[in-house]
């Protein structure tokens, strides 16, 4: 049963960083890319940024790069989310989930699992 924990969430001011970690477990030697996303209250789910299972490719919304940065974790099957120059508008409940394709990797339709969600309120 593949899972997904979320966590480093927190409430900080405008200009701060935070660095939101992502652990999965039960993958079984399957390769998914794994992949970021963030909801404010009355928008819809965006993309913010994914790392391929070979750690070497990334991507990230427009909205965010240059601030955010996707990495490898220290232990297995984990990533970092390193979020600097936060902003309000970064104000989100942030998403970890898992992709199979490479070339969907933008559209949340086609992550097939999902961690809780750790919130980020960015105070202006």
């Amino acid at each position: 049963q593949v899972q997904l924990a979320e966590s480093g969430g927190g409430l900080v001011q405008a200009g701060d960083s935070l660095r939101l970690s992502c652990a999965a477990s039960g993958l079984a030697g399957s390769h998914y890319h794994m992949g970021w996303f963030r909801q404010a209250p009355g928008k819809d789910r965006e993309f913010v940024s994914v790392i391929d299972y070979s750690w070497v490719s990334t991507d990230y919304a427009d909205s965010v790069k240059g601030r955010f940065t996707i990495t490898r974790g220290d232990a297995e099957n984990t990533v970092y989310l390193q979020m600097n120059s936060l902003k309000p508008e970064d104000t989100a409940v942030y998403y970890c989930a898992l992709v199979h394709t490479w070339a969907r990797r933008r559209g949340s339709e086609n992550y097939e699992y999902w961690g809780q969600g750790t919130q980020v309120t960015v105070s202006s």
